[in-house]
């Protein structure tokens, strides 16, 4: 089996980019942490040198990838999907069924680690849709997956089934229109500000909210985190930041600025629980569910 630092460098040269997940450590636990981490070995590493953006930071730089797993070895694989792929990620036999009609075969698959497929298809514009069909999630622009051989919590790998040959192959068109519904008009109440490159936004946002929870003064740490928390969960709503991502750098903040671990977490939940109430996107529909 390839090593997890030849991967990373195969993928990047393969122009996919890549970051450094957390693993499992052991009994379902991760090595971020948390005893309440519910993705162990699915979600972003964090570090204010190394990754301050968390999934905005995923790169095909051969010499980032090198200082990524020279300082975290063990380190999962996630692959940022939306640039050189997208991903139909399905979960259970009847997911399998529902979609095996549309993606037809010879298709670039991953088994993962818990059984279930990573279907690799050309990038189609599309963000995240959770529940795209019963059991079938989409993970495109602004999305990432877990790639071979990344360890699951159960102890199995994640593998390759079959291997791309050449470019990715173009999304079916009948799950293309499952992926862009006709748009239900709404007039706006004002005229919207133009945001020319949400993603950049998003990330800087990210940093921007990080810093200001991470020099919160005394009296104010608690605040400074929920409204930081409530800030990007409105761009978790939107698809443009990962929930489990925005908990793992605000987390990092937080305790750094010197709150508690029960406190903290009980705080970044309620602010993003409470924008991703009032958001109707499909990330928002995945957060609150």
């Amino acid at each position: 089996m390839a090593s997890l630092l030849a991967a990373a460098h195969a993928y990047a040269q393969a122009g996919i980019p890549v970051l450094p997940l957390h693993c499992p450590t052991g009994r379902g636990r991760c090595s971020c942490g948390r005893p309440d981490c519910g993705r162990a070995g699915k979600h972003p590493r964090w570090h204010p040198r190394l990754i301050p953006a968390g999934l905005h930071d995923a790169s095909t730089d051969p010499a980032r990838i090198d200082a990524w797993w020279s300082t975290w070895p063990t380190a999962n694989i996630g692959l940022r999907t939306g640039v050189a792929c997208d991903v139909c990620d399905i979960d259970t036999p009847e997911g399998l069924r529902a979609v095996q009609h549309l993606l037809g075969g010879d298709l670039p698959t991953v088994r993962t680690g818990s059984g279930g497929y990573h279907v690799y298809l050309a990038p189609t514009g599309a963000g995240n849709r959770a529940r795209l069909l019963p059991g079938v999630d989409w993970r495109g622009a602004g999305g990432y997956v877990v790639a071979p051989p990344s360890r699951h919590a159960s102890g199995e790998r994640y593998r390759w089934i079959r291997r791309p040959d050449g470019p990715f192959p173009a999304c079916p068109p009948e799950l293309l229109r499952l992926l862009s519904p006709a748009p239900v008009a709404a007039p706006p109440s004002r005229p919207p500000a133009t945001v020319h490159h949400p993603m950049e936004y998003a990330a800087a946002a990210l940093r921007g909210e990080e810093s200001n929870v991470r020099t919160a003064p005394v009296g104010a740490r608690n605040t400074t985190l929920y409204h930081a928390a409530r800030s990007l969960g409105r761009l978790v709503g939107a698809g443009l930041l990962d929930p489990a991502e925005v908990t793992d750098v605000l987390t990092h903040a937080a305790r750094a600025a010197g709150l508690g671990r029960a406190e903290t977490a009980r705080t970044i939940r309620s602010g993003l629980t409470a924008a991703c109430r009032r958001a109707t996107g499909p990330a928002a529909a995945a957060w609150s569910a």
